[in-house]
């Protein structure tokens, strides 16, 4: 029996009701307790696929853990580890080399691999979720709307030859991120099941059909399951629960009975709830100062840390007045990052530090400092107020006008928790002192609004990986489903298009650059900064730790869970 996990390390550049549901059973007549837990996810998923746009939030794919197969994922330290539960050998990078011929590689299944009704994982798998990734304009899927097509539209052919699938990108084109097409961080978060398309009468050759599987897996709550749980009960607006698959071939067997996971956005019901046992641990996505508090001072696992959630404000540039490059530079030379970040994390977290690359981190060799030779984020009043009257713009009585018409007002929108909530009324206020007027409104579908384009102003965060590449691509380009605020420059696509096409990382980081400088003057997207995470779990838990490189968080190991003794 071959070994199971390998590393590979590369360049790393309403409560009461939920205790009912949550009891432990067992202890009459002998029986032994089962061993149940209970982990908050802190917001509510917007489909049972991620890889939709809508679907596309950390919030589906932790409500996915432990059913989506994937091959492989950053682990806490930043090495990578192939799943070799999943693989029967480490991902084939065939050719890199244009001068022999296209760019191709080759993944292979393990030979137990199955899905939870006992059919066997095949490449087919990895091809359909491929096509599903792909844009419209590839011809695979006319109705698929997937968060991020790059890798897939780079694909020529697919050969399946049982459980291997072999992809062969198109002339010209290489992909410097090839090994993680069906990883954990993936568009998809791993892949789907290709054999449950014919069950339910799809054909997937025929683009209108597979659009309409496509559909069916963003909102069929799965009954199918590729890992070590499946979800057996649940929906989309409370919670779901999971149970082991029992078809699961991994070497480490889950060893947990019951793990439910409820969406709760209320921040403030969390420590009564874990005081009490009603819960056992989260990882939110936005960090709270008064929790974190509180915490320090009770029995409980905690981490704090910064994450790779990176929280900006984004304009729709779709509204009639801001439209306007000039009016988006004066909001966010009106915005102050460091008092928002200051405010929020302070306290709690003072070594914090302003984002000023939307793609890379200071501490990554391919920074570069892109925003502190502009105004954006300073909360420099008077040179907004400059920007604005040499635009021909005027402030009368604290409203601004543009030829006798009143600007804006104009729809402030988040996720309702602390700290997007403090970060928009001091958005509020400063924007204010330069006469623009906004209303907060805030959401708890976050994946919904942002599809539909239903803000003029948002903050919320993209959350990363190691992975870098297509970034610029997903956040930018004018045809990407990601691309929530309708941004369109020719330059900034060129640029994604090559940091996402090139033939290594040290070129891919070159474009990505220059996508960041190009789009840096249009004042689209302003950066805060990357948040600290913090995570809290009980001591009766065994085998949980937060996981900063990956959108799973916590949950990226849910197979190896268990009960402390």
């Amino acid at each position: 029996m071959h070994k199971r996990r390998k590393t590979l390390a590369f360049a790393a550049a309403g409560l009461s009701a939920l205790m009912a549901l949550t009891a432990c059973s067992g202890g009459g007549d002998g029986a032994e307790e089962k061993k149940e837990v209970t982990w908050v996810i802190n917001s509510l998923p917007a489909a049972w696929g991620a890889i939709s746009s809508a679907g596309g939030s950390v919030y589906v794919i932790q409500m996915l853990s432990g059913v989506i197969p994937f091959t492989g994922q950053y682990q806490p330290d930043a090495t990578y580890e192939y799943n070799m539960d999943v693989l029967a050998e480490e991902p084939e990078l065939i050719n890199d080399n244009p001068d022999e011929g296209p760019f191709q590689y080759s993944f292979t299944l393990a030979e137990d691999a199955v899905w939870s009704d006992g059919t066997p994982m095949t490449g087919e798998d990895l091809r359909v979720t491929m096509m599903m990734s792909a844009s419209p304009d590839e011809g695979y899927c006319t109705t698929c709307d997937s968060r991020g097509t790059t890798s897939a539209d780079m694909v020529d052919k697919v050969e399946v030859d049982g459980k291997t699938a072999t992809f062969t990108l198109k002339e010209g084109l290489a992909d410097p991120e090839w090994m993680g097409m069906f990883d954990a961080h993936s568009v998809a978060g791993g892949f789907y099941p290709a054999h449950l398309a014919e069950e339910q009468g799809f054909d997937v050759e025929d683009p209108d059909q597979l659009g309409e599987y496509y559909t069916w897996l963003h909102e069929t709550r799965p009954e199918w399951s590729g890992g070590p749980y499946k979800i057996v009960d649940g929906d989309l607006k409370n919670q779901v629960v999971k149970e082991p698959n029992p078809e699961w071939f991994g070497e480490t067997q889950p060893a947990l009975d019951r793990i439910i996971m409820p969406y709760n956005t209320d921040e403030g019901t969390f420590i009564p709830a874990f005081q009490n046992g009603e819960i056992d641990g989260a990882n939110p996505a936005q960090y709270s100062a008064d929790i974190v508090t509180q915490l320090q001072d009770m029995e409980a696992t905690l981490s704090i840390a910064e994450g790779n959630i990176w929280e900006h404000v984004d304009i729709n540039v779709d509204n009639e007045w801001l439209s306007d490059v000039e009016l988006r530079k004066a909001v966010f030379t009106a915005i102050n990052r460091d008092e928002i970040a200051s405010r929020n994390f302070g306290s709690t977290y003072p070594d914090y530090e302003l984002k000023n690359n939307h793609i890379f981190s200071s501490q990554s060799e391919y920074f570069e400092d892109h925003l502190s030779d502009t105004t954006q984020g300073d909360g420099d009043i008077e040179a907004a107020k400059k920007i604005l009257e040499d635009a021909g713009y005027e402030l009368d009585g604290g409203t601004l006008t543009l030829d006798g018409e009143e600007v804006g007002p104009f729809r402030l929108r988040s996720t309702d928790t602390v700290t997007r909530s403090n970060s928009l009324q001091l958005i509020q206020a400063q924007l204010d002192e330069i006469g623009v007027k906004t209303t907060i409104e805030m959401t708890d579908d976050l994946g919904t609004m942002l599809g539909e384009q239903d803000f003029d102003i948002v903050q919320f965060g993209w959350s990363g990986s190691q992975y870098f590449a297509s970034n610029a691509e997903q956040f930018w380009h004018s045809e990407s489903e990601s691309n929530f605020g309708g941004f369109s420059n020719e330059d900034v696509d060129k640029a994604a298009e090559a940091s996402a096409t090139a033939s290594g990382l040290d070129e891919a980081a070159k474009h990505a650059n220059t996508a960041v400088e190009t789009i840096v003057p249009e004042a689209y997207v302003l950066p805060i900064m990357a948040e600290p995470n913090y995570f809290f779990a009980s001591e009766r838990l065994a085998n949980v730790e937060d996981n900063l490189q990956s959108s799973y968080r916590a949950t990226y190991n849910i197979g190896e869970w268990d009960i402390a003794e």
